[in-house]
């Protein structure tokens, strides 16, 4: 799987979770999901959850904790890929 479709996955994850549908306009590898899709971290927990289902990954506690940008989730996603 490619960075790119890693990226639009991710995407298609945290959408439901943005309330203010017009922040996803400007989503690319460097958003950060509680910051600039103002996702509470109640809901960043869900996106992860779904993360492991959508990927058929684990992502254990100290990784959910770095996974605050849509690179940082990248780098954990493609770390558990490639085990």
């Amino acid at each position: 799987m490619t960075r790119e479709e890693i990226i639009t996955k991710l995407k298609a994850i945290a959408t439901p979770y943005v309330l203010n549908k017009s922040l996803l306009d400007a989503y690319n590898e460097n958003t950060d999901f509680i910051k600039d899709l103002e996702i509470n971290s109640a809901n960043l927990v869900d996106i992860i959850l779904d993360v492991e289902d959508e990927f058929g990954i684990e992502v254990n506690d100290q990784a959910m904790d770095g996974m605050l940008t849509v690179n940082d989730a990248v780098a954990v996603i493609q770390k558990e890929l490639s085990k």
